[in-house]
């Protein structure tokens, strides 16, 4: 699943001890993997090699920079939603042809950059967005490409704010008008449109979903053939699942590939991906310090020094991130992070942060090992969505982001400092 694992009583990212690392830069501090970030991009590359799926990677999820480089140097593309994500994804010398665009709100000034800069394709949500991209390709004296995203309505049966493939979404064309959007297309003088693009939501935990929406937008393919469209890729999106409450808890890659494969290949068009938490997801931890520790009534209280505004999820999505100490007794080293998991001598506590708000906490009514002041704690499955999502919220700067790379680290995020959040009100 990962490279964090627990060697004599102390949790080790690959081969260095984390304790190490918090010793160095401090806490709290979001630590990445190199060896599980590659070992999770490679798994899906790899299943999805006999399709020659082009793989975007979802900078959304985790977009540090020396992580997007990391994955260019592997022959990732990207998916990106906003002009900041295009940069990003630019200055990590990402090929513009392995780079398409998504998002309902795409402003004038974003799409022409991105036409501007080349890009593979925009996945285009609505029939305003198609008239207002020819018209910008238009003023700007070249043609663009773009993809129609399909609402195959599909249930991913994830989190309401993430499931994206119902009909009751601000997301994509509702199957029943895709061929007439694609009808009133033809006459486009500066936006091709040359293919289909479905996200279903994330993280997605079945097989099936995939297989319901495939068999429809292939069965559309087929239809918009026969009327003389050439549809040139599909780009099935992203929303594989990670694990976060037990090691086996998602689908492994290679049976959605297993599954997706018979219903893709010898199609006479490109199969595109955009993985994200998939990849990044387990490879990372957010470490986190013991400040203090306190009974409010029949609660009792672990306060640490991480909060809402470094990892929402918990807050925003009533998500579950397995926390564990790094140096734990004998008895209580993990064997598997597993929900379940009851430790030797444990409390139930709610783990919360320094924020001003009751919603600041990392879990509630979670069975952990006693704690004491000063003890570390590894928040896992950190990687995807977490930093992304960290906001200066109390005015608290964000934290550093750390690569390891077998037994070294460095520093590929620099902790903010208090003059980093009057910089841009110095005016």
């Amino acid at each position: 699943m990962d490279h964090f694992t627990y060697k004599n009583n102390q949790l080790y990212c690959e081969d260095l001890p984390v304790a190490d690392i918090a010793a160095a830069v401090g806490t709290p501090a979001y630590i990445y993997s190199k060896a599980t970030l590659l070992h999770h991009y490679h798994q899906i590359a790899n299943a999805f090699a006999p399709l020659n799926a082009t793989i975007c990677y979802s900078i959304k999820s985790c977009g540090n920079l020396h992580i997007l480089k990391l994955l260019a140097s592997q022959g990732s593309g990207f998916d990106v939603t906003s002009g900041g994500e295009l940069c990003r994804a630019l200055a990590a010398g990402g090929d513009p042809r392995k780079i398409i665009y998504a998002g309902v709100g795409k402003t004038d000034a974003e799409i022409a950059d991105a036409i501007n800069a080349g890009i593979a394709a925009f996945n285009i949500e609505s029939e305003a967005e198609i008239e207002n991209i020819d018209r910008i390709a238009a003023s700007l004296g070249k043609t663009a490409i773009g993809a129609i995203r399909i609402n195959p309505d599909v249930d991913a049966k994830t989190h309401r704010y993430t499931n994206t493939g119902k009909k009751e979404t601000k997301f994509g064309v509702d199957i029943e008008r895709a061929e007439r959007v694609f009808e009133q297309s033809r006459s486009l003088k500066n936006l091709r449109l040359a293919g289909v693009h479905i996200h279903l939501g994330s993280p997605v935990f079945g097989v099936e979903p995939y297989v319901q929406a495939v068999q429809k937008v292939t069965a559309l393919i087929d239809r918009l053939t026969q009327r003389g469209h050439r549809i040139e890729w599909f780009d099935l999106g992203g929303g594989f699942a990670a694990n976060y409450e037990e090691p086996h808890q998602a689908v492994p890659i290679i049976e959605h590939a297993n599954a997706l494969i018979p219903l893709l290949e010898n199609k006479p068009y490109k199969i595109a991906l955009e993985p994200g938490r998939y990849i990044s997801a387990n490879a990372a931890i957010l470490l986190t310090r013991v400040l203090y520790r306190k009974t409010g009534g029949s609660k009792r209280f672990v306060i640490i020094d991480a909060a809402m505004n470094d990892l929402i999820r918990p807050m925003l999505y009533g998500s579950f991130h397995f926390i564990w100490p790094t140096n734990p007794d004998p008895a209580n080293v993990p064997l598997r992070r597993d929900k379940s998991l009851t430790p030797a001598n444990g409390e139930v506590v709610d783990v919360v942060g320094p924020i001003c708000e009751s919603g600041d906490f990392l879990a509630r009514n979670r069975l952990l090992p006693t704690t004491q002041r000063n003890d570390l704690l590894a928040v896992f499955s950190a990687g995807a969505y977490c930093f992304a999502m960290s906001s200066n919220y109390n005015n608290r700067p964000r934290v550093p982001e750390v690569l390891v790379d077998g037994n070294q680290y460095r520093i590929i995020r620099r902790r903010e400092t208090y003059e980093d959040l009057l910089t841009h009100e110095r005016i």
